[in-house]
């Protein structure tokens, strides 16, 4: 019976919806969804060519640049200010538990060395060295997780055929055979899991290119499932959660919203999920986005990702020349103290019972509700809260006292001795259960 009981444990950890009963996932598998979970913070890379043309990632499609001239730029491709204990040290201090680095975006340059194409950063640049075994390495020196992006669609390859509803201006005239493609997409992600070590997430995007092709997931997944179980799958495809996969995205948007667009055909898995968003803009370097969000608003964007039970996987567009840039690092300083101070009530947890409402947004850890005030209307905040009694109220930061009343069903919470102007004023509250 106790054996019945775990298998269908098993079972129900890993449903997100019908689209998930066909896949149960390892213990390794479910035990790195934990740890995800807990993570809470991470800094997408978008680094390619198109970082030299600093104009955003999809500028080779929006602009309609030849395929083969556009690979002319990988022999000026010199990021001699590259330096990977920079970047994994500064995304470290800002409390950032893993990082997720595009091996291979759209254009179809390979940021790693493939033996599989000669169109990557050590054979076709005079820079001649695998940035991503440099970042695997520093990454596991310094305790940081590592995930790979990895393309789909190519928007340089003649074998991606037929062509999907982006990159069609690119100039390919000659059409290869699609098999070989997903045979090339299944050789370099074998490369990716055998030649860098520990891999904690593959993170797929471009499946919504080419909706009604034949990608075999199913197999790809299997692939990487046999080579890391303990590696998460995820795929920004913008729908409910395929089978094999382990994590849920939502792209520029927190889970139950659609403000970008992206998530109309999506409803919330019962997966671990995850927000990824730009900084400013863009995802890749652009010289003139300089629309960087506010430290604040960052942070803001944490904790709500946070109060929704989801992961928030910020981006960064790194320089031609290997620098992020500085603005950039000025955030990611400021959110790293905010942190330092505040990672214990974002670390670790999960949702709150408290919804998320204008006010803010609640997290939990065992019997401690941390409520995070990011909007203040008044000096009285009322919330809903069934099911526990409140034994004490404090604020965390100096664990000052904090007046409260309870009710049946709510919670009133006393703010008028707690500055108005606190980007996040976080009131502990201690709930007997």
């Amino acid at each position: 019976m106790k054996k019945r009981f775990v298998v269908l444990g098993l079972l129900l950890l890993c449903l997100g919806g019908k689209a998930q009963d066909a896949y149960v996932p390892s213990p390794e598998n479910l035990e790195a969804r934990k740890e995800f979970q807990d993570s809470k913070f991470g800094i997408f890379l978008h680094w390619g060519l198109y970082s030299m043309l600093a104009q955003g990632e999809w500028v080779m499609t929006n602009q309609n640049l030849d395929h083969m001239e556009y690979r002319k730029l990988a022999s000026a491709f010199y990021p001699s200010r590259f330096d990977a204990a920079e970047w994994v040290a500064a995304i470290k201090a800002a409390g950032a538990k893993y990082i997720c680095f595009t091996t291979r975006h759209h254009e179809g340059f390979s940021m790693f060395d493939s033996r599989f194409t000669d169109y990557n950063i050590v054979k076709a640049t005079p820079f001649g060295r695998d940035v991503l075994k440099e970042l695997a390495e520093e990454c596991h020196k310094q305790g940081i997780k590592l995930h790979l992006y990895y393309s789909h669609l190519d928007w340089d390859r003649d074998d991606y055929y037929p062509l999907g509803r982006t990159g069609r201006g690119t100039g390919r005239t000659t059409h290869g055979e699609w098999k070989t493609y997903y045979q090339f997409m299944n050789d370099q992600i074998t490369e990716l899991l055998t030649n860098y070590g520990p891999i904690g997430a593959i993170w797929f995007d471009g499946w919504w290119d080419k909706a009604d092709a034949d990608w075999q997931l199913d197999k790809i997944y299997a692939t990487i499932h046999r080579l890391q179980p303990g590696c998460l799958v995820g795929n920004n495809h913008h729908r409910e959660p395929f089978p094999g996969e382990d994590f849920q995205a939502f792209e520029q948007d927190l889970p139950g919203q659609n403000t970008a667009g992206h998530s109309a055909g999506q409803t919330i898995s019962a997966l671990p999920l995850e927000t990824c968003a730009t900084m400013n803009g863009t995802w890749g370097y652009s010289i003139t986005d300089r629309n960087y969000k506010s430290v604040a608003a960052l942070i803001h964007l944490l904790v709500n990702a946070a109060g929704r039970n989801a992961n928030l996987l910020l981006n960064v567009g790194p320089q031609p020349d290997g620098e992020i840039p500085q603005a950039s690092l000025e955030r990611l300083r400021e959110v790293g103290r905010w942190m330092k101070t505040y990672g214990e009530t974002v670390y670790g947890t999960r949702a709150g019972e408290i919804a998320p409402g204008a006010w803010g947004v609640s997290t939990r850890k065992g019997d401690r509700l941390f409520v995070h005030v990011l909007r203040r209307d008044g000096d009285t905040l009322s919330l809903p809260l069934t099911g526990g009694v409140v034994r004490s109220a404090v604020r965390f930061a100096d664990r000052a006292e904090v007046p409260f009343s309870v009710a049946t069903d709510s919670v009133s919470l006393d703010l008028s001795g707690i500055p108005a102007d606190e980007i996040d004023s976080v009131i502990e509250l201690s709930v007997r259960r």
